[in-house]
């Protein structure tokens, strides 16, 4: 199968529901997932009103049940992947929430881990398979050492997370090294979300565009590092 299939994860709304837009028009299809299939139906039914090839897909990232169920279906449906966006994840703060920094940790760092491992066999059947991690710099460790600004934004559970989903790009990068595969962490910016507010500079279609550069890496991109646009960031 020579057309491209990508799954975007937490894909029915802002961010991820703009990558699986701008994947689409690309002539990619799309598995556009959410935690209930009438979201992900109702997502990917805007999406094919633009002409775009996709498809909805029930995923709760934390259902291991879930996860292997879908990984299945790609097998069987598809043969390959080509590209994985673990773009799903939360924000809650410890201090307000009970449970919240597991719970953080359970969406932002332990699904991407379980989905990738899931879905690694068919990202290696594609000629060009593709993982992006959507992190933050709110992850990058020396970058909240230096940047008043990120120490002011930044709670313990999210920070964490992200960090820690960053040192697992780097093992999945090392691990397939000299494969067809590659592996990056993105930030976004800041966004007009529902997590990063209406005073965020960016708009969800902005916010997207770098998930979007590094998930369609020619053959000579790069494979274990963290970017927003063309620009490295700091672990």
């Amino acid at each position: 199968m020579s057309k491209k299939i990508a799954l975007v994860t937490g894909a029915s709304k802002g961010i991820g529901f703009e990558v699986a837009k701008q994947l689409g028009e690309q002539g990619i299809t799309v598995l556009v997932s959410a935690r209930t299939k009438a979201d992900a139906d109702s997502a990917a039914g805007q999406l094919k009103e633009l002409g775009i090839d996709a498809l909805g897909v029930e995923l709760e990232v934390t259902n291991g049940e879930h996860i292997a169920a879908l990984a299945k279906w790609i097998g069987e449906e598809y043969g390959k992947l080509d590209i994985l966006v673990n773009n799903a994840g939360i924000w809650a703060e410890p201090s307000k929430v009970e449970g919240a920094f597991e719970t953080t940790f359970e969406v932002n760092t332990f699904a991407p881990y379980h989905i990738t491992e899931a879905l690694l066999p068919l990202l290696l059947e594609s000629d060009a398979g593709r993982i992006v991690n959507q992190s933050s710099a709110l992850g990058s460790i020396q970058f909240l050492l230096s940047n008043e600004l990120a120490q002011r934004l930044a709670t313990p559970a999210y920070a964490a997370s992200k960090a820690a989903l960053n040192m697992l790009t780097v093992y999945w990068a090392k691990k397939y090294e000299g494969t067809n595969l590659k592996i990056n962490t993105v930030h976004p910016g800041l966004v007009k979300t529902r997590m990063g507010g209406e005073k965020a500079e960016l708009s969800p279609e902005e916010g997207a565009r770098t998930a979007v550069q590094y998930a369609t890496l020619p053959a000579d991109g790069p494979t274990g590092g963290f970017f927003y646009m063309d620009n490295e960031l700091p672990w």
